[in-house]
């Protein structure tokens, strides 16, 4: 657990507390850290889950099952990444399922004892991050939304590699999914979306290599979203 404080300082869930005050504070709320194996289950769809996790190592994806046993990929994490702060709050049995993508360790904490009362201010700042964390992800939820209720199959690329632009700063840049999991995550079939990424490239508006995108056209790529 020592070893990870310095990772934990940068999380959205941990941000702001002193080393002193997190390492109290998870002793209080009897964190605990697991090893998972490629491919494992973390969370599993039509099962509760009373836990917030944060991602320690490696790497993990959630995704919703669909009819006919595929998946719609909901999102991805590396090591800093949070996970069952939505859920872990509800009644309801999770929709997702969280498996991991690669050997990975998490920690865990209970979350009844995370939303325990008191005076202590570490715990108020981790409640207070807690609920910014959750109000992030709406928008992010509101964002993929606005994607997948977009007509034509151009317009979600452009929109979901605009997004991707966004965040990481630059024009170039490396996605988190394959082709098959890209056309899940669109929603689309993936000889479609292979297709389409193919004519933008003879087109001049990107290029492409896998999982990688350089974007060369932002202004024709913003048009074709509206």
């Amino acid at each position: 657990m020592e070893n990870y404080l310095p990772l934990l300082q940068t999380t959205s869930l941990f941000a702001g507390l002193e080393q002193p005050a997190l390492r109290m504070l998870l002793r209080d709320l009897c964190a605990v850290v697991r090893s998972y194996g490629r491919g494992e289950t973390l969370v599993q769809a039509g099962h509760s889950n009373r836990r917030v996790g944060v991602v320690l190592s490696g790497t993990i994806q959630a995704y919703r099952p669909a009819p006919g046993g595929s998946h719609l990929p909901i999102t991805h994490m590396e090591a800093g990444g949070v996970f069952g702060d939505v859920l872990g709050g509800s009644s309801l049995a999770s929709p997702i399922t969280v498996v991991a993508e690669c050997p990975c360790e998490v920690l865990l904490l209970p979350y009844d004892r995370l939303l325990q009362p008191g005076s202590d201010p570490a715990r108020q700042q981790v409640l207070q991050n807690l609920v910014r964390t959750i109000s992030d992800k709406y928008f992010l939820l509101s964002r993929r939304v606005d994607l997948l209720i977009l007509k034509s199959l151009r317009a979600k690329v452009c929109a979901y590699l605009l997004s991707e632009a966004e965040y990481h700063h630059s024009m170039t840049f490396t996605i988190p999914y394959s082709r098959i999991q890209l056309a899940d995550y669109l929603n689309c079939d993936r000889s479609a979306l292979s297709r389409e990424l193919s004519l933008m490239q003879r087109d001049g508006l990107l290029e492409t290599y896998r999982s990688s995108f350089k974007i060369m056209d932002a202004e024709a790529l913003r048009g074709m979203v509206l």
